[in-house]
């Protein structure tokens, strides 16, 4: 009784886990990357600085870019190398959608 009692135990808690760790994220929010690396030369407003030629984030030109555009502009090109280096994909994403938060 008690075994069976501890193994229902035992695969509630995987069951938990299973379910709860997809939705816990280890890795920096969006905006704690972007004020990490992107602030400083677009603004903690994500405004810009015409003086850096950084653009403004958060105006109709970079409203009217979907969000492959700004992740490509953040990973960067073979024209243009990135920015910011070495960001994971999901990091990327969250650095998109914290600028689509600035924006609204």
């Amino acid at each position: 009784m008690k075994t069976t009692k501890l193994v229902m135990l035992v695969m509630t808690i995987a069951v938990a886990l299973f379910i709860l760790i997809p939705n816990l994220s280890w890795a920096e929010d969006g905006a704690a990357i972007y004020k990490a690396k992107c602030a400083m030369c677009h603004g903690p407003d994500a405004a810009g600085k015409p003086a850096m030629k950084a653009p403004s984030l958060i105006g109709d030109e970079a409203k009217k870019k979907s969000d492959a555009d700004l992740a490509t502009a953040i990973t960067g090109t073979a024209k243009h190398p990135a920015p910011v280096k070495g960001l994971a994909a999901d990091d990327v994403k969250g650095v998109v959608a914290y600028i689509r938060s600035l924006q609204k």
